[in-house]
């Protein structure tokens, strides 16, 4: 895993690391997340920039112009997986704050100065995330907006925050978010232990979607919290083909999946279904639509699988 020759700054702490890790992405939405962080208000000089090209074909070097970043490197990550792009940017970043930015994610101007305001007004929290409104390149079926929460469509008035590692009110999201180094450094001592064997992240076409809970969530094993902040605000693009009932439904699949994961690992009570409950949910069928019926069921089908998991290796012990 070797990092191209970009220019680099010295090698003392920065106050801020962006993260960008990318695979196959769309050229027009990666240049506008990228002129989104060039429009930054915080100084060139207080935030290093590193993207992790992660097995893209063909690679991201000869389509990328960062010039205009005093501090950028692209990294190599060949094998397959968000986690794995994540875990080598981590490595590799000085950032005293690392903020993990999608490409296909608009930053507002203040993104980053913002994020090191809050982190020095809020020493008791380790990772936090804002809002995060759409941009839809087509206009969406009305029926959909009831799954935009899954597509990390998030907008509310007051910060809130806790200490719970599995509170989906103050967990924050993985667009945008925002992690001490100390956490991020715990996420990967985690993994080089052996602590996560089980991937919670995309890789290639696969919809699961629970690595950002678990990073944030290292926060309350260190005894910070984790939180939301209106004043952080991005957008999310979102071509067409995400709004189908096919994609919304592997999407459920994929979430409800690591959820009941992500459960485990962090101690929560994991059950199989019981036959009553698998009634009710057949029942909960029964009152939708033919797309709310496809993406509920595969829901809950992700949510039994996973739980079978769990349960068989509980058993297996």
């Amino acid at each position: 895993m070797d990092s191209l020759p970009m220019p680099l700054g010295p090698a003392a702490p920065l106050p801020l690391g962006v993260v960008l890790c990318s695979h196959n992405p769309r050229q027009d939405f990666l240049e506008r997340s990228l002129r989104s962080l060039r429009r930054q208000t915080l100084a060139n000089d207080r935030w290093e920039l590193l993207i992790v090209d992660n097995a893209s074909a063909p690679p991201l070097a000869p389509r990328l112009d960062l010039s205009w970043q005093r501090q950028p490197r692209l990294l190599l990550e060949p094998t397959l997986g968000l986690t794995r792009a994540r875990l080598h940017a981590i490595a590799h970043a000085r950032g005293d704050l690392l903020v993990f930015v999608d490409d296909d994610n608009l930053l507002a101007e203040d993104y980053l100065q913002q994020a090191l305001q809050i982190a020095a007004d809020h020493p008791h929290l380790g990772s936090w995330s804002g809002q995060c409104q759409a941009e839809f390149e087509a206009p969406p079926p009305a029926w959909t907006q009831r799954y935009w929460g899954n597509l990390c469509i998030r907008q509310f008035d007051q910060p809130l925050w806790s200490n719970l590692p599995r509170l989906a009110e103050t967990m924050p999201t993985g667009a945008g978010l925002c992690v001490r180094r100390a956490v991020a450094q715990l996420y990967l001592q985690l993994h080089q232990r052996g602590e996560r064997r089980l991937s919670f992240d995309r890789v290639g076409s696969s919809l699961l979607s629970g690595g950002d809970n678990d990073l944030a969530a290292c926060a309350c094993r260190l005894g910070l919290g984790v939180g939301l902040f209106p004043q952080l605000q991005l957008r999310h693009l979102i071509p067409p083909e995400r709004l189908t009932p096919a994609y919304l439904a592997r999407l459920a699949e994929g979430i409800a999946y690591s959820s009941v994961l992500l459960d485990a690992v962090w101690q929560q009570p994991v059950a199989l279904r019981s036959r009553s409950g698998r009634l009710l949910d057949l029942l909960r069928l029964l009152r939708r639509s033919a797309p709310e019926r496809l993406i509920q069921r595969a829901a809950y089908r992700g949510r039994n699988r996973a739980a079978a998991v769990v349960v068989a290796g509980q058993r297996s012990r």
